[in-house]
């Protein structure tokens, strides 16, 4: 007879509690939307964290959950146990198998009290070394190797990401991949993540965006305990930096990480880095900082071309059988989505669920009324230089007055609708803008956009020019 443990009284509370938000879900949601994406989670055995943790069987339900009912979930949860910090949603296939059932609905039969977890067989476990709980990284299921389409515009950045993740002394370090956003080096960063611990398990690895880099270490500087922030992050094997262009500016911030990276360097260990542009474009960063990490592998993501686009809408259908998109409507897709591949997936991701929600066929009409605006071709591309150029040439002002310390109201106002169109139009940063305007503070450029809103509420000469100046630059 088997032997049982005793009732985990969290597990049983955080399933009735599931059994309650399904209920809901069911109610607002509608019956046909519930069984398409929201009946098929399964809610994972609680780890006692506060994170309550569901499953899908299919990265693509994963997505579509996430951007349409994340918050939803979260309050749901929430609502039942106060206790509860997260709710995240993850893909069944990359996730540990002890699973809680799925709790009935209340209009099926009579909900029966939660079963116990049965005793696993001791020698059916691998004898896997543990990392402490603090060091364990969490890296998205979804982003691994066999999971990123390849082709010549990423092959380098791919064989790369691969090689750094390989067992045994690094042939490189540290890797900088740059690419505009949603092209996938987050993607890669996470799949090293996979492998470089699915080699060794006994290693550790962290992975930190640079605004949650830039978070800790000024936390640990007020609480004066910067030298726990240096032990953690020095401790492990693998360190990766995502979005290192939000540093910029930074001057302590820049400091410690160039620090951590010379530590990590002389140790022989693993450093990766992702950046929007290459080192040698980025600013106002420490040369020190730059000279570093142009001294490893710098590898870049160009935007997919149309063969590209093609295998990853082909490998994105794959993971949702029978949802059927005629040909024409991928070479749709793909002949006229050229941004990122995040664009691209969403709008399939757009495409299926409208399809599952109003119970359509998906044809080439379908696609033109569901994807109209996305499917008029990417915008183009604003530098601030065009930007200053154009305005300079309007207002019949010298480019560089711009960027100088003259206040007076024939340059400022020009300066503020430059700095206002910079905002809108690109995606760089209050701190980059005001370095593109005379290194001008942040709360410079902020003032300038406030103020340009309020006179094109006011003043129609002002509201003419910003229109006329968006038109000629977008066009």
């Amino acid at each position: 007879m088997p032997v049982t443990m005793p009732v985990d009284h969290e597990q049983v509370e955080v399933a009735a509690a599931w059994a309650r938000v399904r209920q809901n879900l069911r109610v607002s949601a509608g019956q046909r939307l519930f069984d398409r994406w929201l009946k098929p989670m399964e809610l994972v055995a609680p780890d006692g964290d506060g994170v309550v943790r569901l499953t899908l069987p299919s990265a693509f339900m994963t997505d579509w959950v996430r951007n349409h009912y994340a918050e939803r979930l979260a309050h749901e949860f929430r609502a039942q146990l106060p206790q509860v910090r997260d709710v995240v949603v993850e893909t069944a296939t990359a996730l540990p198998t002890r699973i809680v059932p799925p709790a009935p609905l209340f209009d099926s039969a009579p909900a029966e009290a939660p079963l116990p977890l049965m005793a696993a067989a001791p020698a059916a476990l691998p004898a896997v070394p543990q990392r402490a709980p603090a060091d364990r990284p969490t890296f998205d299921p979804r982003y691994r190797f066999d999971r990123f389409v390849v082709a010549p515009s990423n092959r380098v950045a791919f064989n790369a990401a691969r090689a750094l993740a390989e067992p045994g002394v690094p042939r490189f370090s540290p890797l900088f991949l740059h690419s505009a956003t949603g092209l996938g080096k987050t993607h890669l960063m996470h799949a090293i993540g996979h492998a470089f611990l699915d080699a060794d398990p006994a290693a550790s690895a962290v992975y930190l965006p640079a605004e949650r880099f830039m978070f800790e270490f000024v936390a640990a500087m007020r609480a004066r305990d910067t030298h726990s922030f240096k032990a953690r992050l020095r401790g492990v094997d693998l360190l990766m930096i995502d979005d290192l262009q939000f540093v910029a500016g930074k001057d302590a911030t820049q400091e410690e990480c160039l620090h951590t990276i010379n530590a990590f360097m002389d140790a022989g260990k693993r450093v990766v880095i992702a950046c929007d542009r290459s080192p040698a474009l980025l600013d106002g960063i420490d040369p020190r900082l730059l000279s570093r990490l142009g001294g490893g592998l710098v590898a870049d993501i160009k935007t997919p071309e149309t063969e590209l686009r093609h295998e990853i809408l082909a490998a994105k259908l794959a993971e949702v059988p029978g949802t059927p998109v005629p040909e024409d409507v991928v070479d749709l897709l793909a002949g006229r989505i050229r941004g990122s591949v995040r664009e691209l997936e969403g709008a399939l991701n757009r495409l299926v669920a409208y399809a599952s929600l109003t119970g359509e066929t998906i044809d080439m009409a379908f696609a033109h009324a569901t994807l109209g605006e996305m499917l008029a071709g990417p915008a183009k591309r604003v530098t601030i230089d065009d930007i200053q150029r154009a305005v300079s040439v309007h207002f019949e002002v010298k480019q560089l007055d711009l960027v100088s310390a003259r206040r007076a109201q024939v340059i400022a106002r020009p300066r503020q609708v430059a700095m206002y169109l910079a905002k809108r139009l690109t995606t760089r940063s209050l701190p980059e803008i005001g370095r593109k305007f005379g290194n001008r503070d942040h709360s410079t450029v902020i003032h300038a956009v406030r103020r340009i809103e309020e006179l094109r509420g006011v003043d129609r000469e002002i509201d003419s020019a910003v229109r006329t100046l968006m038109r000629s630059l977008e066009g």
